[in-house]
């Protein structure tokens, strides 16, 4: 006799993963799309941090999509959020505050660091991110004025 799953699959027999009736939480295809396209169009502070990030304990993940934002880099297990800032940023000031304000109210901290700090200190931006995925997330809003994102 085969045996029978207690709960009938999504997409007919075998062909899902979650019993029916339950949430299926799916991204957005547009945002899907979207964070591909920005993994491939990384800056080069992105890239940088990636090749160290990419072989870090715990596990990091880059352009994930979390509700309606894509974080440049995110720890699932520390609910850390890294975002890399340029100067495109001194101008969506507004909408980085309602990024944060969302994430935070997901559970994930968000540590902010600059394009310049990252290209010109990976070590201890490294060393930064490696102490806030440690402690389960980061500490600061917004990046320290010594890390030149506070101007």
């Amino acid at each position: 006799a085969a045996k029978t799953s207690p709960l009938p699959l999504q997409g007919g027999v075998g062909g899902g993963c979650e019993p029916l009736g339950s949430p299926v939480r799916r991204v957005a295809e547009l945002t899907t799309v979207r964070a591909r396209d920005l993994r491939s169009a990384a800056t080069p502070a992105e890239r940088k941090l990636w090749r160290y990030l990419r072989g870090a304990v715990p596990r990091f993940t880059r352009q994930l999509p979390i509700g309606p934002f894509i974080a440049d880099f995110a720890c699932r297990s520390a609910k850390l959020v890294v975002e890399l800032d340029g100067r495109s940023h001194d101008a969506t000031a507004e909408y980085d505050a309602e990024r944060d304000a969302y994430l935070q109210a997901a559970s994930w901290q968000v540590l902010r660091l600059s394009n310049q700090a990252v290209l010109e200190s990976l070590d201890g931006c490294a060393a930064y991110v490696r102490i806030a995925a440690a402690q389960g997330g980061g500490t600061h809003p917004r990046p320290l004025p010594e890390e030149g994102g506070g101007q």
